[in-house]
């Protein structure tokens, strides 16, 4: 007889307590799925393709997509309509019909405002950016609040952070050596050298997914990699990922600065999932770095783990310090809108599907690990601790609040 592992059990079902679940809505309920088009120019993807909607539809939901909602990612309002979707003409009116408002950027106060009593808001959260007002407004309206920061399987991975950090991986690299150049006053580099020309030094903050794809690039162009972190396993993993191509280092103050300052290109990507990133470089470092070196901060949506990086836009993309040319766009895969939408229709209209199938947000939070997880705000409470610590807010286990009912 096989005898189960309670902690395998918490594992499957996800929640602590051992209340039965009370069937209060049908299987299978149709859901309608409101896509608004982003309102920052800089903000070109949308989170579902025409590919995306025909499958919401196909499975019983109605899809609402704001007119033009695509185009930056080349998908047309009629790719959309023959789909099957519903082009909506405002976003008042597409916040108005929705009961799920799915978006990638966090939705402004002009936005919060037409949101509807009750709504579900599954969207990035952008927690370096983020203002108290944001889950207030929410939580007065009673919305439940899904973040893309938030997301976790049960293997512990975040899929959707997972995605777009390996689209930002790859661009950063690709950043830096356009901003080498001479045109662009910089130190006027190719970063893989030439024969009898050494290539360029590129040093990684971070060996997370970032720092992954930013060294398998850096390594394709031809440049010298170094990698630091403070987690030493960390460093292993992507020492054995990339055949020991790359030198590592413990991110300790001695070899941070010895590295920052040999670097032509410093690419940010030290990240805490779920948290604001630290801070590992400071401003005496960054003097120490070459005229016309790059920084390319790719954890500035979650505050920037470089003292002297700021947030910047597509439109006005650089900022120099020190000498220093600095690339702080928070959400950098916008810059390739279509393959990064491919990429969130992929992880997202799975999700969705799901709700629907579960009856609603409220049955699928029971079964369903990855979207209670990512849940940040539900029933009025805030149900993230390191948001209630950053923000001075009142928290309560997501858990807990299920189970009460409250």
């Amino acid at each position: 007889m096989e005898i189960l592992n309670p902690s395998d059990i918490q594992s499957q079902y996800g929640l602590k307590t051992l209340e039965k679940m009370s069937k209060t809505h049908a299987r299978g309920a149709s859901i309608k799925l409101g896509f608004p088009k982003e309102i920052d120019n800089d903000e070109k993807r949308v989170c579902i393709t025409p590919g995306g909607a025909s499958l919401l539809v196909a499975n019983g939901h109605e899809v609402l997509i704001e007119k033009g909602a695509g185009d930056a990612a080349h998908f047309s309002d009629n790719d959309y309509s023959e789909a099957g979707a519903e082009i909506c003409y405002s976003a008042r009116e597409l916040y108005k019909k929705a009961e799920i408002i799915t978006k990638v950027a966090p939705p402004t106060a002009a936005e919060r405002e037409l949101m509807q009593p009750g709504q579900i808001l599954i969207s990035a959260v952008h927690l370096g950016n983020v203002s108290i007002d944001f889950f207030k407004d929410l939580i007065q309206k009673n919305c439940t609040g899904i973040g893309f920061e938030f997301i976790q399987s049960v293997d512990g991975s975040f899929p959707i952070v997972r995605m777009m950090h390996e689209i930002t991986g790859s661009l950063t690299v690709q950043i830096a050596a356009h901003y080498l150049e001479t045109s662009q006053n910089g130190q006027g580099l190719i970063i893989g050298g030439i024969s009898g020309v050494p290539p360029a030094t590129v040093t990684i903050l971070g060996a997370g997914i970032i720092a992954e794809y930013a060294a398998r690039t850096a390594l394709g162009y031809g440049a010298q990699v170094f990698v630091l972190d403070t987690d030493l396993s960390a460093l292993r993993r992507l020492e054995n990922a990339l055949d020991r191509r790359i030198i590592t280092a413990m991110a300790n103050h001695q070899y941070l600065t010895a590295a920052i300052k040999s670097a032509d290109i410093v690419i940010g990507a030290a990240l805490t999932e779920g948290s604001k990133a630290p801070c590992w470089v400071t401003d005496p470092m960054v003097t120490t770095m070459r005229p016309g070196s790059i920084i390319v901060d790719a954890v500035i949506d979650q505050g920037g783990c470089i003292s002297t990086s700021r947030p910047t836009t597509h439109s006005k993309p650089v900022f120099r310090m020190h000498d220093v040319i600095h690339y702080c766009v928070p959400n950098i895969p916008s810059n390739v809108a279509r393959t990064a939408t491919y990429a969130l229709n992929n992880v997202l209209v799975p999700y969705l599907i799901s709700i629907g199938d579960a009856g609603g947000i409220e049955q699928v939070l029971w079964n369903n690990t990855d979207l209670r997880n990512g849940a940040y705000i539900y029933r009025r409470n805030l149900t993230q601790k390191a948001l209630s610590s950053q923000f001075d807010l009142p928290f309560r286990e997501i858990d807990m609040l299920m189970a009460s009912r409250l």
